[in-house]
């Protein structure tokens, strides 16, 4: 059963670095996010891939336990990226002839082509849950990407309207979310970078297809909203394009980034009926913070949020860190948190 939680309780936002064993890392690296499948990564043969990915999950579990997390997630071991082994696993897709979409970069990615209306056929990650239920006593997170997001790492054949495909997205991702409760999920994190990337259609019909994505769910939610991964996206705005915004959201935290961006904390004040997973791990450098660095960006916020709606996390997913970077800093930000929570206690 999971663990009540602390004041300030630690979280990845969902991935970790994946050992150089399971992907190749420099190929990873050396590429936009894959939006379609990129079964060239994997580095172990097709028939031993999934005990591989069940190794590799056992230890990022372990890493996140061993560095003092209260929050345990799978450290997403099976997927090339956050959101192409849930998009190209529904139906309505052309996943051998793929399209081309502008990635938030502005250049070009190949991504899943829409042929025809979007559905989901089968569960995609409830087996994931239940592995990392059977090996941790922990709260346990899962993440699914938004269906925004999905909207636009795709290429539409298919719908006279934008909205409407964004919203049958969001059909199949509330379908994957009951299920993923039902697996053992305590908290789901729908994964919505997009929103930031692209505030005007977002404002359009993108927050009412995540309204559609978390109807009638009644567990734990939150909404991860970022700049990109640091690694790849390398300027920062001075702020969110949208952010006041969730307050019309039907989640129950929202995942920001503060560190990198050195974001002005007074916003978290546009958002007072939600908690707010803090990012306060910057991913552009391997420099490994210190715990005192994590507690000052924790000490930042607190004017503008109460303690009691903070959970601690990354800025972003842990995914191009070298491993051993990524385990320091998540040390440092469970430390960091364990100073700032005996000072308020």
């Amino acid at each position: 059963m999971a663990r009540t939680l602390p004041l300030l309780p630690t979280s990845l936002v969902g991935s970790y670095a994946q050992p150089e064993w399971l992907i190749d890392r420099a190929k990873l690296a050396g590429r936009f996010p894959p939006r379609v499948r990129a079964r060239e990564l994997w580095r172990v043969a097709p028939e031993h891939l999934e005990e591989a990915q069940n190794d590799a999950t056992l230890l990022a579990i372990r890493d996140q336990e061993r560095a003092g997390l209260d929050i345990i997630t799978d450290g997403e071991m099976r997927r090339e990226s956050y959101s192409n082994r849930f998009a190209t696993a529904l139906d309505g897709v052309d996943i051998d002839n793929p399209g081309s979409a502008l990635d938030r970069s502005g250049h070009p990615n190949p991504v899943p082509r829409v042929v025809g209306k979007i559905s989901r056929r089968h569960a995609v990650e409830a087996g994931d849950v239940k592995f990392l239920r059977a090996n941790t006593d922990r709260t346990i997170k899962i993440t699914v990407p938004g269906p925004f997001t999905m909207s636009q790492q795709a290429q539409n054949d298919f719908y006279d309207d934008p909205a409407e495909m964004a919203l049958d997205y969001a059909a199949a991702v509330n379908e994957e979310i009951r299920d993923l409760f039902a697996a053992g999920a305590d908290i789901v994190q729908i994964d919505e970078p997009y929103m930031q990337a692209r505030p005007e259609p977002a404002r359009q019909y993108g927050l009412a297809a995540l309204n559609r994505a978390l109807e009638g769910i009644e567990g734990e939610t939150a909404v991860h909203i970022c700049f990109g991964y640091a690694a790849i996206i390398h300027h920062r705005p001075e702020g969110y394009s949208f952010l006041p915004e969730f307050s019309g959201c039907s989640c129950k935290s929202v995942s920001i980034e503060t560190a990198q961006s050195n974001l002005d904390t007074s916003v978290l004040k546009s958002l007072p009926d939600k908690k707010i997973i803090l990012g306060v791990l910057d991913l552009s450098t391997h420099e490994i913070e210190t715990p005192e660095t994590v507690a000052a960006r924790i000490r930042r916020a607190l004017p503008n949020v109460d303690a009691a709606r903070i959970v601690i996390a990354p800025d972003c997913g842990l995914k191009y860190l070298p491993r051993e970077v990524a385990f320091g800093k998540m040390k440092a930000m469970a430390d960091g948190a364990a100073i700032v929570r005996r000072e308020l206690q």
